[in-house]
């Protein structure tokens, strides 16, 4: 039985050494082809804990203890399976939950309300301030009636075209 202890310990470090290097690499190589067997626990990590700490506690546990080889086994799996959700909840799901981006498309404006901080000439730019996630993003804007619009003058994005937003007051 220590045979499969130190084997699931050597697997287990060497899944974790070829997930951190190559696992970009073989992520993008599949693209995508096993995420149907995507289960939320069933992360990289947490499978490399488990079988990692089934092996160095079984090592553990058959040579400094004085129990049998089945109550060892028994032992090993609860500890895998205690560190491998503590690593689940303490270090996978923040990380999942800490990827936001903050990018966003130019495209995604149009629709959007804006408020407009340098006023815009009827036949000129000014700028506008438009709230996009957890952030504001300042944009050249233009009028797309070709008239004067005032600063803080709420103002819907109409059309987005090379990069200039167009833009009409927001009639409530």
């Amino acid at each position: 039985m220590i045979e499969f202890y130190w084997s699931c310990l050597a697997g287990g470090v060497l899944f974790a050494l070829i997930g951190v290097v190559f696992g970009d690499i073989i992520s993008s190589a599949l693209d995508g082809f096993l995420d149907f067997l995507s289960v939320d626990f069933l992360q990289p990590m947490v499978i490399a804990t488990a079988i990692t700490t089934l092996g160095g506690a079984g090592i553990l546990f058959t040579q400094y203890s004085p129990f049998t080889a089945i109550i060892c086994l028994i032992f090993s799996l609860f500890s895998a399976l205690i560190i491998s959700i503590a690593v689940f909840f303490g270090y996978v799901k923040p990380m999942q939950n800490s990827e936001n981006s903050t990018s966003f498309s130019i495209q995604d404006l149009q629709g959007k309300i804006a408020l407009v901080s340098v006023a815009i000439p009827a036949d000129g730019f000014g700028e506008i301030v438009v709230r996009i996630g957890a952030g504001n993003t300042n944009q050249i804007a233009a009028s797309f009636d070709t008239i004067n619009i005032a600063n803080d003058i709420q103002v819907v994005i109409v059309e987005v075209r090379e990069g200039i937003t167009y833009v009409s007051p927001l009639e409530l």
